[in-house]
């Protein structure tokens, strides 16, 4: 009886060791297969993320050029042409009766005609009225960098909710930081043309290409 007990009691321990042994295996599949459960995340998915988040961008870009332009006419609106000197009303060219001689100029040269419209008159009147109210308030932001380099300019437009795809030419030379902003929206043509260097900082309304990149090279400062 002894000897049958003494067996017993050096069995138990082993039992116990191979039903901790069952334990952990168990266990062990059972995170195996929560790992294999787990569907990798697909290119696709990531792209269409991506997409949402540009959409979402987007739509707040335009809700903010709509809340600053509310007081502007409607897009489209042409303006006004502007008035002569002392309120004198503009008149057209006289034009010479049949047959008349028309003598040149002293010496050959030709008189230069004035322009009769610059790069200004190529902003319909929401855009010229738009303009204005960018103008204030990026000049104002930016003039509060003490030293405005790239990354703090850039901060900065995102802070008043120009996104970085409208943002270009972005580049610092020496102390000056230089900047455009696309604002070209239901078919105007306006952008700002910015300059700061901490205590000089311009910015201008300008006129950009109908479609396609825009450029230092491809716009016409307004005067």
């Amino acid at each position: 009886m002894k000897r049958t007990r003494a067996q017993i009691k050096a069995v138990e321990p082993v039992m116990r060791r191979g039903r901790r042994t069952l334990v952990v295996t168990a266990l062990a599949a059972l995170a195996l297969a929560a790992c294999g459960s787990e569907q990798p995340d697909h290119p696709e998915g990531r792209g269409k993320s991506v997409d949402v988040v540009s959409a979402r961008s987007d739509a707040a870009f335009t809700k903010m050029l709509d809340e600053v332009a509310r007081e502007c006419p409607p897009p489209g609106t042409k303006r006004d042409s502007p008035a002569s000197p002392d309120g004198e009303a503009p008149t057209a060219p006289v034009e010479p009766p049949p047959g008349a001689t028309v003598k040149p100029p002293p010496g050959g040269a030709v008189e230069p005609i004035a322009p009769t419209a610059g790069p200004e008159a190529e902003l319909d009147a929401h855009d010229w009225c738009a303009g204005v109210q960018h103008e204030q308030r990026v000049a104002e932001a930016v003039l509060q960098l003490k030293q405005p380099d790239p990354t703090q300019v850039r901060k900065v437009l995102n802070g008043l909710g120009y996104i970085d795809e409208r943002i270009h030419d972005l580049k610092q030379s020496g102390a000056v930081t230089t900047f455009l902003v696309d604002l070209r929206d239901k078919g105007g043509r306006l952008c700002l043309d910015g300059t700061a260097n901490g205590e000089l900082t311009e910015v201008d309304a300008c006129v950009a290409p109908t479609d396609g990149a825009i450029a230092s090279a491809n716009i016409h400062r307004r005067s």
